[in-house]
């Protein structure tokens, strides 16, 4: 299995200041059309398929693979997307917290198998090491 996290400051010291309202809106864009927050041609689909009430279901294409996650708002808060198909399985959590001071953060965690992998092989450990890789969830770090 992969686990994997990060965490960055949603207002570093000389970039403009986000709000926790505009910090949810890009959150909740990024779920819906992932193209804008990938590195480019990487996601080349990203269509919502089903919307209800409690949740949403986006397929898309990303790195030649295509995947289907189901897309659990809670809104202000926590935004989870759970891969049902693709090449892995598990879910993706992004998340806004504040800390003692009250500063915003978003904090990036993931745990996810690569399906048919022999568990800790050479295709999982690659996985693990490309999430935890700048190309992986730490690149969310960048402001």
């Amino acid at each position: 299995m992969i686990y994997s996290t990060a965490t960055a400051p949603v207002n570093p010291e000389g970039k403009a200041k986000l709000t926790l309202d505009q910090v949810w809106a890009g959150l909740e864009l990024k779920t819906r059309d992932a193209h804008e927050f990938l590195p480019a041609g990487l996601c080349t689909r990203c269509d919502v398929t089903e919307e209800s009430p409690t949740h949403f279901v986006h397929d898309a294409t990303i790195g030649s693979k295509d995947l289907r996650e189901i897309i659990v708002l809670e809104p202000r808060r926590k935004v989870t997307l759970f891969q049902v198909t693709g090449p892995r399985e598990g879910a993706i959590i992004n998340e806004i917290v504040k800390d003692d001071t009250g500063a915003l953060h978003l904090r990036f965690y993931c745990y996810l198998g690569p399906r048919d992998a022999v568990p800790n092989g050479t295709e999982e450990q690659a996985e693990q090491a490309l999430f935890d890789s700048e190309q992986g969830n730490k690149a969310d770090e960048v402001g």
